[in-house]
């Protein structure tokens, strides 16, 4: 008598099946229009290859292209695997390393044969081109279970060093597995995969530029070429992904900076911004913002020193984990007149703080603290450092030294959930001033962390009330829990701003921690007269400033709110009579604390127009001798088409509203 299996579908209803049997009958059991849509399987909760049988009695759900996430992982991992297929039949002899997907596409690493140069973004043509064919042939792909030493002579006898080494590798024990794309190609890899290459768009997909890469990211290895391509499901998500890079490319805040003479970097301090006088008024105007904020939220501000000894971070644990991203410095140097080492093996370590929440019980530390001082809320717009590797640098948002709006709320247990309540509520009104929407995530306990199930238990608990308690865990705003994704001392909430175009930020995060406070003995004294650990929440809104000022230059292209803007106002003449009436109203608009320029430069009005357009001036009060003799000013606002005539008291009263800050204006 034949076997049959149970599997249960998230309808709720059960299909009896014969053993042998894979996702793709089930799919064609329910109907042609299933077997033709569906892409893969979920069994048991593990992504599967929907032509692999079930191993016994199952829950499964079929994964079509409307369970986008797992549909577009899919297709993104099998476009890496046709990229390097194409490109060992372009070129043989090219070895093949690893080809994930990404958040956007995928990627290869591959090295040229012998016979040729490494790849080039000339080569991309022609290898889009053999990537379609093989989607085109529609190549069954198809899973072996391999030995290792079957597979490692097989990778030597192709020449795939790499391969056979990475297999050489792999844990004992491991199931090894291959796919094949057709009857002539494989590689190793773990799955799961399309049914066939014809499941692929040929025209949803662009490789879009190469850069050089080492085997395993070590630079003391080989040098390879990684081939980026981005992928989607069907050619309108493509040519929707294009659009948002090229609006993404006008953004670009780096490009914006430099014409809006906002910042620079340079070589002679990697990761660290030369902030010019009108990106600082930006920064200024945001730390403004910020700190009638905290003030009124009840926070006292401090400042704690840049260089602290290491065996202060040995004892936070943050020396454990961060050790190679700190700079790390010698206590003391001997004189360079003296013989021997420079610094001694014996010497004394300080470290430039990557962090500012150790600093910050130390300061808690000093005095004795009661129940009644909790909770204590400690501020700071504190200057960090962390040693990034070179290419992870990117502008504003990737540096080495950035200053955090970093605060700590040391509180009793029964505080907590009304503290990140209200912190909630206070990073919901700040990122709506600004014009944002978010979403809010719970990052859950990681594997490796400090502290016991049960304080991580009542500390994901104590988080996730506090964002039910705010309003803030519904569809509306992307309520979410992230299994792992927590920092090795708590877990924490996250916030993630949507922009303009869609693409979403991490900045904002409140951490519930009861590890550090042990760790660093610090306590107060209860109402009972024993000694209590406090809790410490460790929160930031903008996250820091220099990557928020980043996004808020991308969010705006670079046209600020009137109240952030560097130049709120230039005052340009038309003619050279006008100069003397140009004065005073720049002199009556810095009275009414507008941040304004003139532009006297004897040059034509549409030249002054283009220039301060491009430098995203939000208001352009343009005088000529009608306006001299009138008292008015004709107005130009960035963006619209039409100037406007107002007497120069209209406009001044328009600048200071526009000017206004946000939690001003509703005061």
């Amino acid at each position: 008598m034949t076997e049959m299996l149970k599997i249960s579908l998230p309808d709720g209803s059960v299909r009896e099946m014969e053993r042998g049997s894979t996702p793709a009958d089930v799919a064609a059991a329910i109907g042609p229009g299933l077997a033709k849509a569906a892409l893969a399987a979920r069994v048991n909760g593990e992504v599967r290859d929907i032509g692999r049988p079930f191993d016994g009695d199952a829950e499964l759900a079929l994964i079509t292209a409307r369970d986008e996430a797992d549909a577009l992982e899919l297709v993104r991992h099998d476009y890496a695997h046709v990229l390097a297929e194409a490109v060992q039949a372009l070129w043989p002899g090219t070895q093949i390393t690893f080809g994930p997907a990404t958040d956007d596409g995928f990627y290869y690493d591959v090295m040229a044969p012998a016979s040729r140069d490494p790849f080039s973004m000339d080569d991309l043509p022609a290898i889009e081109e053999k990537m379609r064919e093989i989607i085109r042939a529609d190549k069954p792909l198809r899973r072996e279970v391999w030995s290792r030493e079957d597979l490692i002579a097989k990778w030597k006898a192709d020449g795939e060093s790499f391969k056979a080494e990475w297999a050489a590798e792999l844990p004992e024990g491991e199931e090894l597995t291959v796919y094949w794309s057709g009857d002539d190609w494989l590689d190793m890899c773990r799955g799961p995969h399309l049914a066939s290459t014809g499941k692929l768009d040929p025209q949803a997909f662009k490789l879009m530029r190469v850069a050089g890469a080492y085997w395993r990211g070590d630079q003391r290895n080989a040098q390879l070429t990684r081939i980026y391509g981005t992928g989607w499901l069907n050619k309108k998500q493509l040519d929707e992904h294009l659009t948002r890079l090229e609006e993404a490319a006008k953004r670009d805040h780096r490009k914006l900076g430099r014409e809006m003479d906002l910042f620079h970097l340079q070589e002679e301090a990697h990761g660290s911004v030369f902030w010019h006088p009108h990106g600082y008024k930006v920064w200024r105007a945001l730390e403004a913002y910020m700190r009638r904020a905290i003030d009124a939220a009840g926070y006292q501000e401090v400042k704690t020193p840049q260089v602290m000894d290491a065996r202060q971070w040995e004892q936070s644990g943050h020396w454990g984990k961060y050790r190679e991203n700190m700079f790390v410095i010698p206590d003391e140097v001997p004189n360079t007149e003296d013989e021997g080492p420079l610094v001694s093996d014996d010497a004394e370590w300080m470290a430039l703080k990557p962090m500012n929440c150790p600093a910050h019980v130390l300061i808690f530390r000093q005095g004795i603290k009661s129940y009644r001082d909790l909770p204590l809320r400690l501020y700071e717009n504190g200057c960090c450092h962390r040693n990034e590797p070179h290419g992870a640098l990117h502008g504003l948002m990737r540096v080495r030294q950035f200053t955090q709006d970093d605060a700590h709320i040391f509180c009793r247990e029964d505080q907590i959930v009304e503290e990140v309540r209200k912190f909630c509520e206070l990073a919901d009104r700040i990122y709506k001033d600004f014009g944002f929407t978010y979403q809010i995530k719970l990052a859950l306990r990681p594997d490796q962390r400090y502290g016991s199930d049960a304080d991580w238990d009542k500390a994901e608990a104590e988080l996730r009330q506090a964002v039910i308690d705010a309003g803030l865990a519904t569809e509306e705003y992307g309520w979410e829990e992230l299994p792992g994704e927590g920092a090795f001392y708590a877990p924490k909430l996250e916030w993630h701003l949507t922009d303009a175009i869609g693409r979403t930020w991490q900045v904002g995060t409140i951490q519930s921690d009861r590890v550090l406070p042990e760790r660093l003995d610090a306590s107060y004294v209860g109402e009972d007269g024993e000694r209590h650990r406090p809790v410490m929440l460790h929160r930031a809104i903008f996250g820091s400033y220099e990557r928020f000022i980043g996004i808020l230059i991308e969010h705006f292209a670079g046209r600020l709110p009137v109240w952030l803007a560097p130049v709120q106002a230039v005052v340009a003449t038309i003619v050279s009579d006008a100069d003397g009436y140009a004065k005073d109203v720049v002199a009556k608009l810095e009275a009414s604390g507008i941040r304004v320029d003139s532009d006297l430069r004897n040059e034509k009005i549409n030249y002054k127009v283009r220039e301060h357009s491009l430098a995203k001036v939000p208001h352009l009060l343009v005088v000529g001798k009608r306006e001299a003799e009138e008292g008015s000013v004709a107005v130009r606002t960035l963006g619209v088409e039409h100037q406007k005539v107002m007497s120069l008291d209209d406009a001044i009263a328009m600048l200071t509203a526009a000017a206004t800050p946000p939690d001003l204006a509703q005061a």
